[in-house]
């Protein structure tokens, strides 16, 4: 774990302050079981939560691995440097009232650079948050209570909300926790640096991350190269899906995308599986802390109810799982197992008849599951343990763990509900290797997310690192369409003919000149369709001149009438200062809003995961010739988009947004019809 080892594995703890925070971090310390020495400090007190007090750091026996700081946010910053001075390991800064709170307290930003500063070489760990319980080790620098246990082997969980992670600790579903880390404003010590520190302790066996924010894109970037190479998964649950797009953005594009888009992309460029709940999160991590990750999404289901195959089925085709049917080997293990009364399918409902019998129902598990698939699972709840007993049911897992052993498969227990599966359960399942899956809905869900990791698992490339956006100069302002398609024109994006017009008559000899039909528009209006500034498939200068006068505009642009149109895409992409440029991709035109069919990427993207995203688009297939129609050279499409990418990276101290609408794919190229671009002025 290198310079953050001492501070996440100490031999030696101090607590600084007096009040209840601290003398719960003694407590909580000795009762997680740490066996080291613990020196609470205080000038006036001579005990603290049951242990001997010392008035001063100077008077301690030893220098502390680890020490949690509980004064006030001043004294914090004088306490930090004298443990930096006398060699601690590292320091949690409980206080808050830092860079988090500079809108109530105008000198946040800079008492926490003092803190910084203070710190040096030591470890910092905040401000702002609860700290670190570390259950392989018996260490609990927390402040409040945790719902732990000791551990030999397990996940770790960093987050940026103190109470999340306590609400996560007391988790029932078997989930076996070894180390959960609150990063507080990450002043000093990122949740980076932490998913490293944790993940190369061989104990550890997935990460979880709650975020908040990304504040370091290099360094989490750096994270999910050193998870890679450990062969360690990572799964993100991450806040702010329903904030709003960029307010200043005037495109398409920005409306399509913000921050939410650019996590989601960076999070998938990564190999990071995402999840949008808690739930979800201790579901993918124990499949994550079993199997490493799942290397499909394709499962096979068995229940003894056909009502539990059936909304199985439902649940799983909303959640993105898939039930491939039986194949002969498959369905001749079956009808051996279970005779002809039981209809075969993928999921199954195997019904009664075998119920009690072990060997018959590792015989049907066995047979059900193929060697191809991605994850087995049983759907089983258990009755209430303070009513009844089930030895019966006992033998259903004893069923799945063998099927497990013969077959090789990964092999999960799924509840319908999430008290299907008790906590004793669960953990005996893992005992066993069986992941216990509580609730039916996550469960599904956490398998799709453990697929999208397993998937990334065995790709050797690694992604290029994102483009980060540069420090302008000044405020954006938005290009013409004729500057648009010219800078565009430069880096090699076909665009039609065109001339420019100051009036209505000069509108019309542009368009004898370009030849008929020509598109008329009216330029200094974002959305022309809808103001009326834009007139298609004209074929007189008469027509050109009437069109012009009645247009809301002060200069025209005529252009040729792009004709033979299979498909119209949007390509835009938007500067989001956390995630890089983000490039979405989708159904354009005037109907692009409404639609809403968009993939988004981050910059620079290959041309392969160009390729990837178009064809993940639900209007994909127009593009390579839905129901026999003619496709579109997506070679030129493709070329399109990389040449959009090359305009990005060229200008990314400037460039704020740029969007082409629609991009008409043809039979022969792609021409960008429409295009916006918010630029500073470039010194």
């Amino acid at each position: 774990m290198g310079a953050l080892s001492r501070f996440i594995s100490p031999k030696a703890i101090a607590v600084i302050g007096g009040g209840t925070w601290c003398e719960n971090v003694v407590r909580q310390c000795r009762d997680t079981g740490f066996t080291g020495p613990i020196w609470p400090v205080h000038p006036k007190k001579t005990e603290l939560g049951g242990l001997p007090a010392y008035p001063d750091l100077a008077s301690l026996p030893g220098v502390p691995d680890a020490a949690f700081i509980g004064v006030n946010r001043e004294l914090t910053v004088t306490v930090t440097a004298e443990l930096s001075k006398m060699g601690c390991g590292g320091a949690v800064c409980f206080a808050a009232g830092f860079s988090e709170a500079v809108s109530e307290l105008a000198d946040g930003a800079e008492l926490q650079a003092k803190l910084v500063e203070a710190a040096g070489d030591m470890r910092v760990l905040g401000p702002n948050c609860y700290g670190i319980v570390n259950a392989l080790d018996g260490m609990a620098l927390w402040p409040d209570r945790h719902g732990m246990a000791p551990v030999e082997r397990g996940v770790a969980v960093i987050g940026q909300s103190s109470n999340v992670l306590i609400n996560l600790t007391m988790q029932r579903r078997g989930l076996p926790l070894a180390a959960v880390v609150a990063a507080g404003n990450q002043a000093q010590t990122s949740m980076s640096d932490l998913g490293i520190a944790l993940l190369e302790d061989p104990r550890i066996t997935a990460l979880g991350l709650h975020i908040e924010g990304i504040s370091d894109l290099p360094a989490f970037e750096e994270l999910a190269r050193r998870a890679s190479d450990l062969g360690k998964p990572i799964v993100a649950l991450r806040v702010g899906s329903s904030q709003q797009a960029q307010a200043a953005a005037v495109s398409h594009t920005a409306s399509l995308t913000g921050s939410d888009a650019g996590a989601r992309a960076l999070l998938k460029r990564l190999g990071i599986a995402q999840v949008d709940t808690p739930t979800e999160l201790v579901e993918t991590l124990k499949l994550l802390h079993v199997t490493g990750g799942l290397r499909s999404s394709r499962i096979a289901s068995a229940s003894c109810s056909g009502g539990e195959a059936s909304l199985m089925a439902d649940m799983g085709e909303v959640a993105g799982v898939v039930y491939p049917p039986l194949n002969a080997q498959q369905s001749d293990g079956l009808r051996a197992a279970l005779g002809p009364k039981v209809a075969l399918a993928n999921p199954l409902d195997y019904n009664t008849y075998i119920w009690g019998d072990e060997a018959a129902l590792t015989a049907t598990f066995t047979a059900l599951c193929d060697a191809e698939l991605g994850l087995g699972c049983v759907v089983v709840d258990y009755p209430r343990d303070d009513r009844f007993e089930a030895p019966d049911y006992d033998q259903v897992l004893r069923a799945v763990a063998k099927t497990g052993e013969v077959t090789g498969t990964p092999m999960a227990m799924v509840s319908l509900l999430s008290e299907g599966l008790s906590e004793a359960v669960a953990q005996r399942a893992l005992e066993l290797g069986v992941v216990p899956l509580c609730g039916m809905g996550d469960a599904l869900r956490a398998i799709r997310a453990a697929a999208e990791v397993g998937a990334r698992s065995g790709d050797n490339q690694r992604p290029a690192p994102v483009l980060q956006p540069l420090n302008g100069h000044g405020d954006p302002r938005v290009f013409s369409e004729a500057e648009a398609k010219a800078l565009l024109s430069g880096f090699g994006v076909r665009v039609p003919k065109s001339q420019r017009a100051m009036t209505a008559t000069e509108a019309g000899v542009q368009a004898e000149e370009i030849g008929f039909p020509v598109v008329l528009k009216g330029e200094g209006i974002a959305h022309k369709t809808e103001a009326g500034a834009v007139v298609l498939n004209l074929t007189e200068a008469r027509t050109v001149t009437e069109a012009a006068k009645s247009m809301p505009a002060a200069s025209f642009l005529v252009e040729e009438m792009i004709t033979g149109t299979v498909a119209e895409l949007i390509v835009g992409v938007t500067r989001d200062p956390a995630h890089g440029f983000v490039l979405t991709l989708g159904m354009g035109g005037i109907l692009t809003e409404l639609i809403r069919d968009t993939v988004s990427l981050l910059v620079p993207a290959c041309r392969e995961d160009v390729q990837s995203a178009l064809s993940d688009l639900k209007t994909g297939a127009l593009l390579t010739g839905y129901r026999g129609r003619t496709p579109a050279n997506l070679d030129a499409v493709i070329d399109t988009v990389m040449a959009l990418q090359k305009l990005v990276t060229d200008h990314a101290e400037a460039l704020h947004e740029i969007e082409i609408n629609p991009l008409i794919c043809r039979a022969e190229d792609a021409v960008a019809a429409d295009a916006l671009i918010r630029m500073e002025e470039q010194p």
